[in-house]
């Protein structure tokens, strides 16, 4: 899973619809939701941070949760059907250890669960295949010269300076404990559920 964030709203320059942004932590992928005016609202109230004069519907779920003593641990944006995208929201106790199992599970829109997540601080994860099949690419020019500086380096190299390479890099690597079999907070596929 990848944890986004809300890089902004923007418009479709053709149907002149709200898109949400979200983006992946590399800053090099975005996932684009299309959403109606009221839910870019309700997101942009959000993350403005700014009290409105009466609670919204979103400030008022955020009551709910707490006068329920609900944290809303993590949103999940987990799949797209139909053209649509998926999300649940992660619900514990308030209180609870940090990574105990979800009370509750909470089937949402993803606009909805984003108003939430930004109005309480919750994660926003989504998972690896959705933004794979969803994103788009941030800035193509970094992404074409990394390509090309890439091709450059296996050009000049020879497979036996390669290889040399290599193994010299394997002892630091023993050492330091990165290459040692286990599971780290930074291998793909081991972020919270």
């Amino acid at each position: 899973m990848v944890e986004m964030s809300v890089a902004g709203i923007a418009l479709d320059a053709a149907s002149r619809s709200p898109i949400v942004l979200l983006r992946d932590p590399s800053g090099r992928r975005q996932v684009p939701i299309w959403i109606d005016q009221a839910q870019a609202q309700n997101i942009l109230a959000g993350v403005a941070e700014a009290p409105p004069p009466r609670p919204l519907s979103h400030d008022l779920m955020v009551s709910l949760l707490q006068a329920a003593e609900l944290d809303l641990e993590r949103v999940i944006i987990h799949a797209i059907e139909d053209n649509t995208f998926r999300a649940v929201l992660k619900l514990s106790r308030q209180g609870d250890a940090e990574g105990g199992e979800p009370l509750l599970e909470v089937d949402a829109r993803p606009s909805d669960a984003i108003a939430l997540a930004v109005r309480t601080g919750s994660p926003i994860w989504m998972l690896e295949e959705v933004v794979a099949d969803a994103s788009i690419p941030v800035d193509a020019e970094a992404d074409a010269e990394d390509s090309n500086e890439f091709r450059r380096f296996l050009d000049s190299v020879s497979p036996a300076e390669l290889v040399r390479h290599l193994s010299k890099a394997q002892p630091e690597r023993d050492a330091g404990g990165e290459d040692s079999g286990e599971a780290s907070d930074d291998t793909p596929g081991t972020s919270p559920v």
